[in-house]
């Protein structure tokens, strides 16, 4: 099969024919239909976290497309089903996948991380009946691609960890990928959103997507002091999207008292996973600080149900298509953050 290659870090991919996959007893192989480039795929390309894959390896985690084959012990897929491949998956054995939280299992089933991803043809995937989801045929391939990770991170941030409320403002800082998702979801959930970044095509993209208001951080001396006049005191929900320190703590300053703050976008290799908080503000307004990563596979059905009736669409993010051949030049683009909404592989 052709594969986008990861050879060394920061490198351009290679497109190598390489074996194709087979399926283990309780696992799966998909032909790959689209599969999203994300931020977390730039930061694993250019090395900023610690590395649990030997290379070459190939990356890719937001992936679509119809089941190939399944191994004996496979139960609820069968070859010919279209499936969606979420990024946090787990065995189903631990305590955390029996709870229903595979996103946090201890032996986690990570495609593009843990093994090699959609960036190829093929992909094979353990633990099948545990981390594939059906996808409706109501929702297309490229607009499922957008859910396999930072669509359905913006849902889990907002409704398992903020519970993001009808009628509540909600902040979002960074208007990539997940921050665009999570402006769309909010205001579908009947939220008021604002979006901040500092690129007014993102932003001009926010209010496109139902944020009632924006701020561009590289106009406005004080971001967190214009959200909260916005808001009349501060939003009631923060989320912070990209994972520097301006913009977590522009977060957490930008809610009012007893306001809920979500951290989503992870560090890069300058902060070493550590970020300076303001300890004191966190105190004094009795702030409420959470961490979400993914979303269980279980979960789905509610955002799926969202998509399928139209109340969301993740295909409103993508803002293009590429050839695999193109997967490397989009990852270089993410060091400028010169990428809007969406960018979605669907030519294999």
């Amino acid at each position: 099969m052709k594969a986008a290659v990861l050879e060394a870090f920061r490198a351009p991919l290679v497109l190598r024919q390489v074996p194709d996959p087979t399926p283990t007893p309780h696992g799966a192989v998909i032909r790959i239909e689209a599969n999203g480039i994300c931020r977390s795929d730039w930061h694993a390309w250019a090395g900023h976290w610690p590395t649990t894959f030997p290379l070459p390896h190939v990356l890719g985690h937001e992936m679509c497309g119809v089941v190939e084959e399944v191994g004996p012990e496979v139960a609820r897929h069968r070859p010919g089903a279209r499936v969606i491949v979420p990024f946090s998956g787990g065995d189903g054995t631990c305590p955390m996948c029996r709870a229903g939280l595979a996103n946090l299992c201890e032996n986690a089933v990570v495609p593009g991380f843990r093994s090699w991803g959609g960036f190829a043809r093929y992909v094979a995937l353990d633990h099948a009946d545990v981390n594939l989801v059906a996808l409706p045929e109501a929702v297309g391939f490229v607009a499922g691609a957008g859910m396999g990770c930072r669509f359905m991170t913006a849902y889990h941030a907002l409704t398992a960890r903020a519970a993001l409320a009808p009628g509540e403002w909600i902040a979002v800082h960074g208007c990539g990928g997940v921050g665009l998702s999570a402006i769309q979801i909010a205001t579908a959930l009947g939220a008021r959103a604002i979006g901040v970044d500092i690129g007014a095509d993102k932003l001009d993209l926010a209010r496109a997507l139902g944020a009632e208001a924006v701020v561009n951080g590289a106009e406005v001396p004080d971001v967190a002091a214009a959200v909260r006049d916005l808001t009349d005191g501060g939003a009631h929900v923060s989320l912070d999207a990209l994972g520097i320190a301006a913009t977590c703590r522009g977060a957490i300053e930008s809610l009012r008292k007893r306001g809920r703050h979500v951290q989503v976008g992870m560090t890069d290799g300058d902060d070493g996973g550590d970020l300076s908080l303001p300890v004191d503000l966190i105190i004094d307004n009795e702030l409420h600080l959470a961490g979400s990563k993914g979303m269980p596979p279980a979960d789905y059905g509610a955002l799926l149900r969202l998509v399928a009736d139209g109340a969301v669409d993740p295909g409103k993010l993508v803002s293009r298509t590429v050839p695999l051949e193109k997967a490397g030049d989009v990852l270089e683009a993410m060091d400028t953050y010169d990428t809007l909404g969406f960018t979605v592989i669907d030519r294999y």
